[in-house]
């Protein structure tokens, strides 16, 4: 073979070698501008499959959009997989709770392996994830699925009693969520046969299980043909209030067993592309306890946070690791060379109204004086009556603090949770 041919040779191969590693068009299932931002930086072309509210929108910023409504199963859906194909779509990525058992349909028709699906359910349901979990050998709490009021109550008695309590002592307390919600949504901890009478049939069936004792946390594991790409620790101050990334040291310094159990859930779920967001408890022995684990975007503003701690945009990360055309290169020149570690610690407290009734809004100097505080987007509503929370949810705002030190950090977290902003 001549010089030229052997050339000619080469060049075509390293053509079919990029034509096989050139990214799928993305779906990005949901409605999240961070993430239409990330998609767009990366320059991979998507199209957006959301909430119809938002197709206007969409076609005023030339955004490739597919109006749909996530709550029902309707005869079109076999048609949005054909849409999306015909569009050259190969991967779906969710971008909140409600979206991920829809992606994981797609993907199992993209990548035509129908168990991808049946992983997805696992993440939504969580008896089913408790279930799985449990088999593969990982260490949850004491859980079962109540029907009525009077599984809770049959529950929190073999619960107590189990516990060895007698008449007189206080109950450990038991917790009950919805099979299917995202996050705290519905979480509700019930002490006393009392607390079980405020349940209301509309929010049964749901999941029952003990109390689990140890600090709670969760981890954000980026993970792309089953194998951790990073892992980020997120330090829970207190849930659904306040966090910071990474966690401190003392957190820290359990990474190892902690990406051990981390790898043992991705393998138990045979979880392969995507990000996880697994939460756990653990004792003061190194004791690691399964919570439950989502795959989509966490709350928290944690992906803000991981990308003022560590440099990189999550939700690029969360695109690259989807996609199973993402190469090893792309994804170690993406990750930072630091590896899993910080310069310092990204901060958020959510900021719940102490009253009923809201006057004004008032932000002290000595907050915006101090060098951890970056920003806020408080707002001033108009006078009125506070929203009825929805779980954690529903916060006026959001304070945003950077610093070197976690003590101060969780400090300053903790003393201005107590803060009346507003009045």
């Amino acid at each position: 073979m001549g010089l030229d041919q052997l050339e000619l040779q080469q060049a075509e191969q390293n053509v079919d070698r990029k034509e096989k590693t050139k990214p799928y068009l993305t779906a990005l299932i949901g409605w999240s501008l961070p993430a239409i931002e990330a998609c767009t930086k990366l320059n991979r072309p998507f199209v957006v499959v959301g909430p119809a509210d938002f197709e206007a929108y969409a076609e005023k910023h030339d955004i490739a959009f597919i109006g749909w409504d996530f709550d029902r199963l309707n005869e079109g859906s076999d048609h949005l997989y054909k849409q999306l194909k015909a569009m050259g779509a190969e991967v779906a990525v969710p971008l909140y709770e409600e979206c991920v058992e829809w992606s994981g349909a797609l993907n199992s028709r993209f990548r035509n392996e129908p168990r991808v699906f049946n992983r997805s359910l696992l993440l939504r349901d969580k008896g089913m994830m408790k279930r799985k979990a449990q088999i593969a050998g990982i260490k949850v709490g004491v859980f079962e699925e109540a029907r009525d009021k009077e599984d809770v109550r049959r529950f929190l008695k073999r619960v107590n009693e189990a516990l060895l309590k007698v008449e007189g002592d206080k109950n450990d307390p038991i917790h009950v969520k919805p099979l299917d919600k995202a996050g705290s949504v519905g979480h509700r901890a019930i002490e006393n046969p009392e607390d079980i009478d405020a349940l209301t049939d509309s929010e049964f069936p749901l999941l029952m299980e003990s109390h689990l004792d140890g600090q709670e946390f969760s981890c954000e594991a980026f993970i792309h043909n089953g194998k951790i790409q990073f892992l980020n620790i997120t330090e829970y101050v207190r849930l659904g209030y306040s966090n910071f990334v990474p966690a401190s040291p003392s957190l820290e310094e359990k990474r190892p067993i902690i990406r051990e159990a981390i790898q043992q859930l991705i393998d138990a779920f045979e979880i392969e592309y995507g990000v996880i967001h697994p939460e756990y408890f653990i004792t003061s022995d190194g004791t690691l306890h399964f919570g439950e684990v989502a795959a989509r975007v966490p709350g928290g503003h944690i992906f803000d946070l991981i990308e003022r701690a560590y440099g990189f945009n999550a939700y690029q990360a969360q695109i690259l690791c989807s996609d199973p055309n993402t190469t090893e290169e792309e994804l170690r020149e993406f990750f930072p060379t630091t590896g899993e570690k910080a310069k310092a610690h990204a901060g958020c407290l959510m900021v719940h109204p102490h009253v009923n009734y809201v006057e004004k809004l008032e932000v002290p100097d000595e907050l915006e004086n101090h060098p951890y505080f970056e920003k806020h987007d408080m707002f001033s509503p108009a006078q009125g009556k506070v929203a009825q929370r929805i779980g954690f949810g529903n916060h006026y705002g959001t304070i945003f603090f950077y610093g070197e030190d976690s003590e101060i950090m969780r400090d300053l977290l903790k003393e201005y949770e107590q803060f009346n902003f507003y009045i």
